[in-house]
């Protein structure tokens, strides 16, 4: 079994890894880090959970690391895209991790906080930044960091950006970085749109695949209950107060019904809260940490977050609502079963929501078993 030291790391991030607890790497690891390391621009495919963040962080660290260079005045050596702003402090968080017996620095570029603070950590040139599209042309536009130094790029959960409409905004940014650069393309699945993307930004790329595309954990136990629109409430409250689900994420597809579906989880006594985007950054991180920390057992979202949030021991996963992308489906069951767990995603499907349900189907090229609401959980 190959080990992190097997793969030619430097012993800073050796050492980092150690103090973590992680000796031995995932696939999706072994197959991506030693071509990075080569210099080879790379689309690594693999389902969320399964380690992609440290995939390129680490080579990336170990390439400036080797090179001994240092960061310009508003200008940063690397540079990860990431669509949400929960997911771009989760890969900033691990970045830091593993950089923590070096002097290389990142930080992390968001929405909901002021640009004040982030444009100072910029003024000084900064060896990582980890960004939403958003953000990051709020400060390229101010003046605060350019790119044109940058020889390091990260698109991650390129397929959320997609559904998110971050594309147009990953060429502008994209078009300010030199020519000559290292460029990496993670997805958890591959639309012809993303593939496009890869070609125009990639120069002939490796493709390295953990997992087929749209394929979800195999330890994620998949369950569709068939409810109509109004039973699905009182169902939920039902399936709640049985006990069984310990910490459990709820996907909804607005913010309005986010909300409207905490306020009747906890007026039936169930402790709960909600995320979604009309939530300023403070109090997305304060829900997020107050969750994993188990002060509530239930966490409401809209696919905002279905990316960024990594919660240990997460139980259930449940689809209040089925999503009109049938990639959203897998994105939000991959909540749950990570890092070698296992899990329960319990999807609650309208008559109505049929046609999505089988383009779900489809995508999985699996029918998706149908349980009895009492046996659902």
């Amino acid at each position: 079994m190959t080990a992190f030291r097997d793969l030619g790391l430097a012993e800073p991030l050796l050492q980092a890894l150690a103090v973590a607890g992680l000796a031995t790497p995932t696939p999706i690891q072994t197959q991506a880090i030693p071509p990075i390391l080569a210099g080879r621009d790379l689309i690594g495919i693999a389902q969320t959970g399964t380690g992609k963040t440290a995939s390129f962080a680490l080579p990336i660290l170990h390439r400036l690391l080797d090179s001994g260079a240092r960061a310009e005045p508003r200008t940063c050596q690397a540079l990860v895209l990431a669509p949400t702003r929960e997911l771009a402090s989760q890969i900033c968080d691990a970045i830091r991790t593993y950089a923590r017996r070096t002097a290389l620095r990142a930080t992390v570029l968001v929405g909901g906080v002021p640009k004040q603070k982030q444009a100072r950590a910029l003024a000084a040139g900064i060896d990582l930044v980890v960004a939403t599209p958003g953000r990051l042309l709020d400060h390229l536009s101010d003046g605060a960091l350019r790119l044109d130094e940058t020889r390091y790029l990260v698109l991650d959960e390129a397929d959320h950006m997609l559904d998110l409409g971050f594309i147009d905004d990953v060429r502008r940014i994209a078009g300010r970085l030199p020519d000559q650069r290292q460029s990496l393309l993670f997805s958890a699945t591959m639309p012809a749109p993303i593939a496009l993307l890869a070609r125009q930004l990639l120069r002939d790329p490796l493709t390295v695949a953990a997992t087929p595309p749209a394929t979800t954990a195999d330890k994620i136990d998949q369950r569709i209950v068939f409810a109509e629109t109004q039973q699905k409430r009182p169902l939920l409250i039902e399936m709640l107060k049985r006990g069984r689900m310990k910490r459990t994420l709820v996907f909804t597809r607005t913010r309005q019904g986010a909300d409207t579906l905490a306020a009747a989880l906890d007026k039936a006594g169930i402790r709960v809260a909600a995320i979604h985007g009309d939530k300023s950054q403070p109090q997305r991180d304060r829900v997020l940490a107050e969750f994993r920390a188990g002060l509530f057992p239930v966490l409401i979202a809209t696919d905002v977050a279905a990316r960024g949030i990594d919660i240990p021991d997460l139980t259930h996963v449940v689809n209040f609502e089925i999503p009109e992308v049938p990639e959203a489906y897998v994105h939000r069951i991959g909540r749950t079963a990570r890092a070698g767990a296992r899990g329960i995603a319990i999807s609650l499907c309208a008559a109505s929501e049929r046609s999505s349900l089988r383009d779900i189907e489809k995508l999985l090229a699996t029918r998706l078993r149908v349980y009895d609401p009492r046996q659902a959980t």
